[in-house]
Formats: structure tokens, C-alpha cells, sequence
């Protein structure tokens, strides 16, 4: 019988193993958050240097605990409106990749269908800066400085996540702390290299925020997790003792 059809039977040693598992990562993490963070801002500010940004290196304390404080870095830019010619460009380009998206063949169809809910956020946000660009409240600052922050929580969530979809299945302990271990490990070192992605395109304007916020932003990392999680969930499962 397939896994998949099979029923799952929680011992008690499963869920404990399960849990102990899950605070030792968080008190791994934890611990090794500040270290992350000056790791983080030595990264943001060679990458700051080398990309030639204009922008200087942003830093927010946080405390966890009396015991636990780090600083988070961000760039720090300033929100440039698009001109004429940023916005006429743009636009062109949603307009011709809509087209394209009704030219691809039907196998694509899935693909089509992202392309299009893409590019109606990127029209939204032409839209807006062509009426009412004033009103547009954020600033790359806060967007930066929002990023960062909620990468970190996220991260942090990765052992909780895989302690109520993964611990609890029969894959043996060194896979558990290996996919773990990988994927946190994972995150934090691409984490820095897409917020300077990031600011690269702010840096010609903030019409591009919208949809860096809501296709490029989190969700990159959320796909990343639901990958590791993927490949895990291929392993050979840890066989059963004989009764």
C-alpha cells in the first residue's frame, strides 16, 4: 500500500521527538541571530558598494529577550516617481507580454494565466502613478525595512512548519534535521542577495513596487520552503519495525 493510503499513528515518543526537535532549532536560531544579522549587514553593504546604489545601509534593533537583541540591516533609498519615459516603457512591455500570453500554445495554459494575474497587478500599479502617483504611501525605506524583518520571522517559522507537517512522519531523525537544517541555511543566505535585487530595481522606481511586493517579495522564499519541503517528502520513508 502507497503512504498516501496509509494511516497515520502518532506514538507519544513521536510527538516528544517532534517537539524537542523543534525547540532545538529555535534555540539553535535564536542564538545565532545576532551572528546572522552582522553577517547579513556585512553582505548588504559590499553589495551596496559594488552595485554602486544609490542608498546607505539602514539598521533596526530589535530585543527578543533581555538576552537575545540583534540589528536588522535594510537599505535606505529614496522613492523615485517614474518619468514619462519609465512609464510609457513599462507599460509597452505589459502590453506586449499580454499579447504574447494569448500567443502561447494550450499546453501552456497554466503559464499563461500566471503571466496574466502578473502583469494585472503590474497595470494596477501603472494606473495609480498615472492618476494619483502622490498618493502612494509607501517608501522603498519601510518597504526594505518590512522585507527584512519578515524574512527573518519567516525563517524562524521553518522549524514549526516542518515540526506539524514533516517530524511527525516516519523519515527518521538525521533526514528531519538535515532538511531542516538545509533549508533554513538556504534562506538565510539568499535572504540578503534578493533584498539587494530588490533595491537594484526600486532604484529606478517605485512603480515597481507593487508587484516586487506581491510576486518577488515573501512568496519567493514561501516557494523555496514548499521545495525543500517537496524534496523531503520524496525521501524513502525510515521502514517500520517488524512485528
Amino acid at each position: 500500500m502507497h503512504r498516501a493510503m496509509s494511516r497515520l499513528v502518532l506514538a507519544p515518543l513521536d510527538l516528544i521527538t517532534s517537539a524537542l526537535l523543534v525547540l532545538l532549532f529555535l534555540f539553535v536560531w535564536l542564538t545565532s541571530l545576532p551572528k546572522l544579522c552582522r553577517y547579513w549587514q556585512y553582505v548588504l553593504a559590499e553589495g551596496l558598494t559594488i552595485l554602486r546604489l544609490r542608498a546607505e545601509l539602514g539598521l533596526t534593533e530589535h530585543h527578543l529577550t533581555p538576552y537575545v537583541r540583534f540589528v536588522i540591516p535594510y537599505p535606505r533609498m529614496e522613492g523615485i516617481f517614474p518619468d514619462a519615459r519609465t512609464w510609457w516603457l513599462s507599460s509597452a512591455i505589459v502590453l506586449v507580454l499580454l499579447v504574447v500570453s494569448f500567443l502561447l500554445p494550450v499546453k501552456l495554459i497554466p503559464l499563461s494565466y500566471l503571466l496574466r494575474a502578473v502583469l494585472f497587478i503590474q497595470a494596477t500599479a501603472q494606473l495609480v502613478f498615472l492618476w494619483e502617483p502622490a498618493r502612494f504611501p509607501h517608501t522603498p525605506d519601510s518597504y526594505m525595512e518590512g522585507l527584512a524583518g519578515y524574512g527573518i520571522a519567516l525563517i524562524s517559522f521553518v522549524p514549526i512548519l516542518f515540526g506539524f507537517t514533516y517530524y511527525i512522519l516516519n523519515f527518521g531523525l538525521s533526514r528531519k534535521v538535515i532538511l531542516t537544517a538545509a533549508t533554513m541555511i538556504h534562506l538565510s543566505l539568499f535572504f540578503p542577495v534578493h533584498i539587494l535585487l530588490q533595491a537594484v530595481i526600486l532604484q529606478k522606481s517605485i512603480l515597481f513596487m507593487p508587484l516586487l511586493y506581491i510576486v518577488f517579495g515573501l512568496p519567493v522564499e514561501v516557494l523555496m520552503i514548499i521545495a525543500f519541503y517537496s524534496w523531503g517528502m520524496s525521501w524513502p520513508t525510515k521502514a517500520p519495525p517488524a512485528t
